[in-house]
């Protein structure tokens, strides 16, 4: 492995698959609960010194859960990130959003399994090394909006070695909508992203792969969000296509080039409310009769669509627009930055940060990711609105939520991002004056 600083690191998998017969959660068109289990759904935590990283096979998690997590954990607040993988093979899991409460009893389970995961990652510490590399394009995500639109093609890898050997852990990221498997599928599954952690262990035995999706917004295989608007199956959107999928961004992972990392590993988050704003320009009592009149002519699917967003404006739309309370996590690891955005973002976004902190769109030396501490919807860049489309105009439904978040709110986490990011590399060029 090379030189480099030696740190505590330890890491853990909790099993949290779900029994047959609960919701799922993901599409508004799957009416089936999960009848039964393709691969299990776990929860995975990794600890660097006194930071952690969690990733939880679920859609998304509430501010609300990931709250109580971090206060039952021995870890300072802002050392703490909980992301969600964002499968839509999962079950319910935020309340009040995305498709309908989930089960209270599951709820409980996932947030004991959370700590219980964090807990062994840290009784497991021992001391390690890490190194860190990029791996090239596996040129699986597509743009969803925008034919050849941008992605994010960034794959960081970071692999972390007992110092007396052994593997730890691997954590990577990439950018892409865990949605291979589409609303016809009723097993629980962590979609491409299973496979990919599955073909890193079996190459390095013993370690914990840790998938973070990086900033898939508006990024998936090919697919749109309208096209999920269907129970019927298709070769595309199957476990075979996303076992091949995983399998090549595994392979790029693992060939990625790897260099030694030295330094201090700090953390700083901060809090950010983003302002909400109705896209919708009718009353809401006009528009949820004309979704149940559509209702009644559409195919199951749509139909399934049609009610839930009336639902929404029977509901969540009376609410008032006060702005959404979330937070900007930074971790600095040796000289990389990991960057935890909440909400779903876009690549556009990701690049934005990468610039401000590396001072290059790609490369570099940041995990740019989302989905963490807080799924309340689509943020969407300014640029983007002009365009509408399900992120903009119609996804703040199904999530529950009373508005979209409004233009200028994904400038305010780049900006948010970079002042985290530029306060860490402050501290660390303190101490090495101090040194």
């Amino acid at each position: 492995m090379g030189a480099g600083a030696v740190v505590l690191a330890g890491a853990a998998i909790v099993d949290i698959t779900p029994p047959s017969g609960l919701a799922m959660a993901g599409y508004a068109a799957r009416l089936s609960p999960a009848t039964g289990t393709h691969d299990p759904l776990t929860v995975r935590a990794v600890v660097v010194g006194d930071t952690v990283l969690v990733s939880v096979d679920v859609i998304g998690l509430h501010e609300d859960t990931c709250r109580r997590i971090r206060a039952r954990v021995p870890l300072a607040d802002d050392h703490v990130v909980i992301t969600a993988l964002h499968t839509h093979g999962g079950p319910r899991a935020v309340p009040g959003r995305v498709g309908g409460a989930p089960d209270a009893g599951y709820l409980a389970r996932l947030e004991d399994a959370c700590v219980a995961a964090i807990e062994a990652a840290l009784a497991n510490r021992r001391p390690a090394r890490i190194t860190f590399g990029n791996g090239a394009d596996p040129e699986v995500a597509r743009n969803r909006r925008h034919e050849g639109g941008v992605t994010d093609p960034q794959l960081p890898v970071l692999r972390i070695r007992g110092e007396e050997g052994g593997w730890i852990a691997v954590v990577l990221s990439y950018a892409c909508h865990p949605v291979v498997l589409g609303a016809d599928n009723t097993l629980w599954t962590a979609d491409y992203p299973g496979a990919v952690r599955s073909a890193i262990e079996a190459v390095h035995p013993g370690a914990v792969a840790l998938f973070l999706t990086g900033c898939a917004g508006d990024a998936g295989i090919g697919d749109t969000p309208h096209g999920s608007i269907s129970t019927a199956p298709s070769d595309f959107r199957s476990f075979a296509n996303a076992e091949r999928l995983g399998q090549r961004i595994a392979a790029a992972a693992l060939a990625a080039p790897q260099a030694s990392i030295s330094g201090d590993f700090r953390a700083a988050s901060a809090p950010i409310a983003l302002d909400l704003v109705r896209p919708e320009q009718d009353q809401l009592d006009a528009l949820g009769a004309q979704w149940r009149v559509d209702s009644q002519t559409a195919a199951p699917a749509w139909a399934a669509l049609y009610e839930s967003w009336a639902d929404w404006a029977d509901t969540a739309a009376r609410e008032p627009l006060a702005p959404c309370p979330l937070r900007v996590t930074v971790f600095d690891w040796g000289g990389v930055r990991l960057v935890a955005l909440p909400g779903e973002i876009f690549a556009a976004t990701a690049r934005q940060i990468r610039q401000a902190i590396d001072g290059m769109p790609v490369g570099g030396r940041s995990f740019v990711f989302c989905f963490a501490d807080g799924v309340p919807g689509y943020i969407p860049p300014a640029e983007e609105y002009r365009f509408g489309g399900y992120e903009v105009d119609e996804a703040h439904r199904y999530y529950g939520m009373p508005g979209a978040f409004a233009p200028g709110s994904a400038e305010r986490l780049v900006q948010t991002a970079a002042t985290l990011a530029a306060t860490l590399a402050g501290e660390a060029a303190d101490i090495e004056k101090r040194a």
